[in-house]
């Protein structure tokens, strides 16, 4: 596989993890299931940040791999609010991984969109449309 080195976001990772060999397929690659939850955590610190206080997700509308990860890849989740409606958030997260840390690449491995619902403490939905910063 070809690597497609860019750059990280100028901006701060909502998430950061290295993954170990426990999170390795049969093949050496990094499970689909382990990107895919920590999109989700990344996505719903975002959507907590924003509606200040409890999400639940509630659709994942697009995910795409593009590369895989490997045991070791210092993998940066970066998480924005791309659309608040009355309840709900959605929010659109991209995954890099750095390779190599003697020879650092820097690749693009998955972008996500998911949408979130806030909850009140009794688990109900609550109103969130009023602007929040």
């Amino acid at each position: 596989m070809i690597d497609h080195p860019v750059q990280l976001p100028d901006k701060q990772p909502v998430l950061r993890l290295v993954p170990m060999p426990k999170d390795e397929n049969m093949f050496g690659d990094i499970f689909g299931g382990w990107i895919m939850s920590n999109v989700d955590v990344a996505g719903g610190i975002e959507a907590m940040r924003h509606s200040r206080g409890r999400v639940a997700t509630v659709a994942v509308n697009a995910f795409q791999f593009h590369q895989p990860v490997s045991s070791g890849d210092l993998v940066s989740y970066y998480a924005e609010v791309i659309r608040v409606g009355r309840s709900s958030i959605t929010t659109a997260v991209e995954v890099y991984a750095v390779r190599h840390p003697q020879q650092p690449v820097t690749v693009k491995v998955t972008e996500a969109t998911l949408t979130y619902v806030a909850l009140d403490a009794n688990g109900n939905k609550r109103d969130i449309s009023q602007k929040n910063d």
